[in-house]
Parts: structure tokens; C-alpha cells; sequence
């Protein structure tokens, strides 16, 4: 079980520098609502000096991403382009005293995009990684490039640390080859290199993708919406929980305050359970899912998942919309 620390809670729940930035002068996006995370990283440069002066961010995803992109513009504040230049995504998750595996793709993100915002303001011409064959996950628009960054910044050696870092392969896996192949070349280029180990590098058919596929977490870690139609579990709402009322017609709210909405209900909801000797509490929101961890008597007790389904009722009920509610350890 992964403890976030309470730094990542504490840049996750009151961002710092969040909004537009109208001095802007180097200005980085990166990723898509569309693949799940989106982040557009706006700087403020003195000409003169060329110190960051000011930073602020923009982005869609879950709380990880919204803790890297805060963490990241008070990391570049005060330094200089050539300085920011050198930060690492390792140094977001380090500022923010560690990530989960799983979330290293919100560092990585923050990375992308501060790359890109330093060549924006120096007007060069950043590549298009998408030409014909480079483009290897359709689902999370990952391409070579992106992959290849990320490998040799991060030392990766197998597909499920690229999945955890880029994202690519989280989805329906019939890029699974793609990621194999590209791994396996890069990860040899590094042992010529003299940058990695002969014995630690991938190498094609070390890995079956059935396996990745049948590990729950990797898709709920990216908040695949639930399917179309789908329904709560059987037994929901057979629990006495209060019905809060959302304050904000659900078009009306931003991420942060669907998000704040979803902890102030399961803090309405958690005396319900501590009187039968349980407890719930929020550790994610990423688009329309929103992941619990049980603890107490609700762990392992046949009533798990009605308790689930009742928490997922409550939260739809709240803001009035479509939310799975998934269980994590």
C-alpha cells in the first residue's frame, strides 16, 4: 500500500500557482483530455537574466498530476532557463517525497512540458514525434520519442515500467509489441553505451502482456471511465448513508471542486461505517473514477463490495454524476 506523503496531499488539495499566466512567455502543453492528462505549463522569463520569474499551470487528471504540476512550478521558480533545463522528473517525485510507480507518468508529464515551454521560449521548432509509425499507443497518444526520453532519463528495463512512466500499453495493449520493440532497442543502445548493464536489459518475449492485462490496478490507475450503461453493484444502497447535496450544478465545477465535493461526501459518509467498526477514505479522483481504500471491519468482510456500491451511490447522488468507485489496497 502506498502512503502518499503529506506533501503530495497538501500541493494536491491547495495547488499552488494554478491559473493563467497573461506575462507568459514560454508556454509548454503536453498530453490531451482526450488520452486523460493534459498540462499546460506557462513561464514568465526575464529577457535580461533569463530567470524564471513567475510560473503557473493549467491541467486535467488526477490529483498526482494536479500535486507534479504545482511541485514543478515552485521547483522552476527563481531558476534559470538553463537551470530548469536540468530538472529531471525524478526531481519532481523526489520534491514531493515520492510517487507511486503507477503515477511516475504525472512527473514525467511535468518533464514534457517544461521542455517544451524552455523551447517556446527560445523559438525553436519542437519536432512532431507523431509521423507515419511513430505514434505507438493510439489510446494514450505515447510516441517513440516520449517512450525513448523516459527509458533512458529513468533507466527503464520492462514494458510495465514504460506503462507506469508513459502510460503507453495502459489501455487495450495492442501496442504491446511496439512498446517491446522499442524498449528492447533502446535498452540496447544504453548497454553500448556503457549506460546500463548487459544482464538488465530487455530483451523481446521477456515479458507476456497477459500478464499486465490481468493486473486490475493498471487501467483503474488511469481512470478508464466505466462502461457505457454500467450499473452499480448488486445490494447498493442497502446501508443507512446520508445523501449530501451538491451546492454546484455539475457543469458548473472545475476538477478541484468535483474533487473537494467527492472528500467532503465520504467524510460524510465515514461515521456510518466507524460505528460498524469500519472506514473509507478518498485517494484519488482521475475523471470519473474515484478510488477508496477500506480499512477496519469493511476489509475483507462480505459486505465489501455493498459498502462500495452505497459509496458509489452516494457520491453520484452527490454530484449528479456517472462515478465508479473502486477499492484500492
Amino acid at each position: 500500500m502506498w502512503d502518499y506523503s503529506d506533501k503530495v496531499k497538501d500541493y494536491f488539495f491547495n495547488p499552488k500557482n494554478a491559473g493563467l499566466l497573461a506575462e507568459a512567455n514560454a508556454v509548454g502543453e503536453v498530453g490531451a483530455i482526450a488520452c486523460g492528462d493534459a498540462l499546460k505549463l506557462m513561464l514568465k522569463v526575464d529577457p535580461e537574466t533569463e530567470v524564471i520569474t513567475e510560473a503557473k499551470f493549467q491541467t486535467f487528471g488526477c490529483g498526482s498530476a494536479i500535486a507534479s504540476s504545482s511541485a514543478l512550478t515552485e521547483i522552476v521558480i527563481g531558476k534559470t532557463v538553463d537551470e530548469a533545463l536540468a530538472i529531471s522528473n525524478q526531481d519532481i517525485a523526489d520534491f514531493l517525497g515520492g510517487l507511486p510507480p503507477e503515477k511516475m507518468h504525472c512527473s514525467v508529464m511535468g518533464y514534457e512540458a517544461l521542455q517544451a515551454a524552455v523551447a517556446h521560449y527560445r523559438g525553436e521548432t519542437v519536432e512532431d514525434d507523431h509521423e507515419e509509425g511513430a505514434l505507438v499507443c493510439k489510446c494514450f497518444g505515447v510516441d517513440e520519442g516520449m517512450i525513448e526520453r523516459a527509458v533512458r532519463a529513468n533507466g527503464l528495463t520492462t514494458p510495465e515500467q514504460v506503462t507506469f512512466y508513459t502510460k503507453a500499453g495502459g489501455g487495450c495493449l495492442t501496442c504491446f509489441e511496439a512498446i517491446e520493440g522499442t524498449l528492447a532497442r533502446i535498452n540496447r543502445e544504453m548497454v553500448e553505451a556503457g549506460l546500463l548493464a548487459a544482464g538488465a536489459a530487455y530483451r523481446i518475449g521477456a515479458a507476456d502482456p497477459r500478464s499486465l492485462k490481468s493486473k486490475p490496478r493498471l487501467a483503474q490507475a488511469f481512470g478508464d471511465p466505466p462502461a457505457p450503461g454500467a450499473s452499480a453493484a448488486p445490494g447498493a444502497g442497502t446501508r443507512a448513508f446520508p445523501s449530501p447535496q451538491s451546492p454546484l450544478a455539475p457543469a458548473a465545477l472545475t476538477p478541484m471542486q468535483r474533487i473537494r465535493l467527492i472528500d467532503k461526501a465520504i467524510e460524510a459518509l465515514r461515521p456510518v461505517l466507524q460505528r460498524d467498526g469500519g472506514d473509507c477514505e478518498l485517494v484519488e479522483v482521475e475523471g470519473t473514477v474515484v478510488s477508496v481504500r477500506l480499512s477496519g471491519a469493511c476489509v475483507g468482510c462480505q459486505m465489501a463490495s455493498v459498502t462500495v456500491a452505497g459509496v458509489q451511490q452516494r457520491l453520484i447522488e452527490a454530484l449528479g454524476l456517472p462515478l465508479r468507485v473502486v477499492p484500492v489496497k
